[in-house]
């Protein structure tokens, strides 16, 4: 079944155009997370935004791994006959791009011709794979159960948000707790980082363009971008949520990197 999407601008993507850029949003998030990069983007490509399993209007659909999230995008993008386009996740969203990207269905007819990754892991060493795991299913259990408020108010206290302040937190919680708690301890479940395949040198050798976009203040992610062979925008004064914090700013690294496509 193909999850919920949203269309921009005059969107044709059949290859005698500029790409669909495809938009995946992280954990908590959905397809609206993006509208303020789209409003700006829209203006010169077509965009596509996904509501993920689990999240927004796509809430109710319940992944069980990487693969069938995997299939239920390859099926968006069909339904919207999008076949020609850029994937441009953020954190989980980045993870499913590189998945996408790494392990492409050869009955899809799309052609994917670069990506942006933000804030997006490459994967775990097997050693540590246990922890993250256990760690994981804490958080599910936790979203599964408890009031999601009180659940999102110690989640944004977990070091990758150092970066925000009190204002920024309350405003996440505020605005993540329409969520379902089932909902996303299904999908964090699904996807964990644990479940991930190691994917930085498939990443590195895929044929198209690939570009890497971190806040200046998101040390982990940006040490991991730095120590990839890809190309990397780090953005000043940001942290773990670019396209949030400063959405011109990454809509200006992401515009520069389609400029280089075509």
């Amino acid at each position: 079944m193909p999850l919920y999407s949203e269309t921009y601008g005059c969107r044709t993507g059949d290859g005698t155009e500029r790409p669909v850029l495809v938009f995946l949003h992280g954990l908590l998030g959905s397809g609206q997370d993006w509208r303020q990069v789209v409003n700006s983007l829209s203006a010169s490509y077509d965009c596509l935004t996904i509501d993920l399993p689990g999240h927004g209007h796509s809430q109710l659909l319940m992944p069980s791994d990487f693969e069938q999230v995997n299939r239920q995008i390859l099926q968006t993008l069909s339904h919207r006959n999008v076949r020609f386009y850029v994937l441009i996740g953020y954190s989980m969203g980045a993870r499913l791009a590189m998945y996408h990207a790494c392990f492409p269905d050869n009955q899809h007819r799309g052609k994917l011709v670069g990506m942006v990754l933000e804030g997006g892991h490459f994967g775990l060493p097997r050693a540590e794979c246990a922890a993250r795991l256990a760690n994981d299913q804490k958080w599910a259990q936790r979203f599964a159960s408890e009031p999601i408020s009180q659940v999102l108010a110690d989640w944004y206290q977990q070091s990758v948000f150092s970066s925000l302040n009190h204002d920024q937190r309350q405003s996440l919680i505020s605005k993540r707790s329409d969520n379902l708690g089932a909902g996303i301890a299904r999908m964090l479940q699904a996807t964990s980082l644990a479940k991930q395949p190691e994917l930085q040198l498939r990443v590195e050798q895929l044929s198209f363009p690939v570009h890497y976009i971190c806040g200046e203040n998101d040390n982990k992610f940006r040490s991991l971008a730095e120590n990839s062979g890809l190309d990397l925008t780090v953005i000043p004064s940001a942290g773990h949520n670019v396209h949030v914090e400063l959405p011109h700013e990454f809509s200006m690294a992401v515009t520069h990197f389609l400029d280089r496509l075509e």
